[in-house]
């Protein structure tokens, strides 16, 4: 009896003791608890102060950005140097254009933007250069398939007139159906609509300034460059784009004038119609590009000169062999006295080169042989860059 009284003392005990360091380590728990939740406190204190100071420098930011005049406006260009080589002719070296674009977004329905050129590097009396204002339009978006321009713009023909940065044709120089033919660079004064008809499929149409030739019925001479231009006759063009299979673009423009040589004295009227039309495919690395293009001049004396009838066509296959360097071969023709049985089309063969240094900087080389009408043959080398 005595022993089991013993024990049970010494376990009472035993159990006092636990209870009491049990108590004792509780309410040191309780301690480290508190004080850990009054740094948790603290912390979520300093967040809130730390995301007031962030939000309040976010909105200085923004408000100093939608304060500054040039928030909405943007710069941009491209310019292009150009060695030339032929035989018979003497060798040249030709910074041929620098070009300055201006943007500017009032809305996001309104957009201004512009394109100021100088070519042949100086400009002045007896200087080779010309300074030209080549675009200055505003856009205004009706609708989601309704855009107006209204100003000076580039005529919706061909396939360079519109897009002719360095980096995005093949050859030192623009092709000669589309330069004598259509003849691109070309811009006029007006306004023009593009209407979206389905995806993939859209129509411009533009009322505007035209050409005027003189007693040589020359296309390419009758750019009037909106200069104190002659209006007495306006342009009219339409056109239809189908893009909706990837990689394809077909396209054909119509022009109608009532008259080419703007009522002068002395010229016969010479009402003309210009038919383009082209297309470009693209598989993977491959991409080939054909296009033809046609004046229709009424009038005794453009007959008499042949020029009634200015045609000129090329088809123009290339190959990027890799992001850095592509080639491309093109056989063109083309004549602005085709209303002639004597006359004979200039004959182009060309091959060649661009390499890239940067997707938007290309130096290019390229070889033609010109026959025909013309015969010489010779070799190009350029330069690029847009941005």
């Amino acid at each position: 009896m005595m022993k089991k009284t013993l024990i049970a003392s010494a376990l009472v005990g035993l159990f006092a003791s636990t209870a009491v360091t049990a108590s004792d380590d509780t309410e040191e728990l309780r301690k480290v608890i508190a004080q850990q939740q009054e740094v948790l406190k603290s912390l979520e204190k300093r967040l809130d102060e730390t995301e007031e100071r962030l939000e309040a420098t976010a909105d200085q930011v923004e408000s100093n950005t939608s304060a500054s005049p040039f928030a909405n406006t943007s710069i941009g260009g491209y310019g292009e140097l150009h060695y030339n080589n032929y035989e018979d002719k003497e060798a040249k070296v030709d910074f041929h254009r620098f070009v300055l674009f201006f943007g500017h977004e009032f809305t996001d329905k309104i957009r201004f933007f512009s394109e100021f050129e100088l070519e042949h590097s100086i400009a002045g009396d007896g200087k080779a250069g010309e300074v030209e204002l080549e675009q200055a339009f505003v856009e205004y978006d009706y609708s989601d398939t309704i855009t107006t321009k209204t100003g000076l713009f580039l005529i919706p023909v061909g396939i360079i007139n519109e897009t002719h940065e360095p980096p995005t044709f093949y050859g030192v120089e623009r092709n000669g159906v589309e330069k004598n033919i259509i003849p691109a660079t070309w811009w006029e004064a007006g306004v023009a609509g593009n209407f979206k008809l389905a995806p993939g499929l859209a129509i411009d149409a533009a009322v505007t300034s035209g050409l005027k030739v003189g007693d040589d019925y020359k296309i390419r001479g009758g750019r009037q460059k909106v200069a104190k231009a002659s209006a007495e006759n306006l342009a009219y063009t339409g056109r239809v784009k189908y893009t909706a299979i990837p990689g394809l673009e077909l396209a054909a423009t119509l022009q109608y004038q009532t008259d080419l040589t703007q009522s002068a004295i002395g010229i016969d009227d010479a009402s003309a119609t210009l038919f383009q039309a082209h297309a470009i495919y693209q598989v993977d690395n491959f991409t080939v590009r054909a296009l033809y293009a046609a004046w229709d001049i009424d009038g005794d004396e453009a007959k008499a000169l042949g020029r009634d009838e200015q045609t000129g066509w090329y088809i123009e296959p290339s190959y990027m062999f890799n992001e850095k360097i592509g080639a491309f071969a093109r056989y063109a023709e083309y004549n602005n006295e085709a209303g002639l049985s004597s006359s004979h089309a200039v004959e182009s063969i060309s091959v060649g080169i661009n390499y890239y240094l940067h997707e938007n900087v290309v130096i290019k080389a390229d070889l033609e042989e010109l026959g025909g009408s013309k015969d010489s043959t010779g070799f190009n080398v350029g330069f690029g860059y847009q941005f």
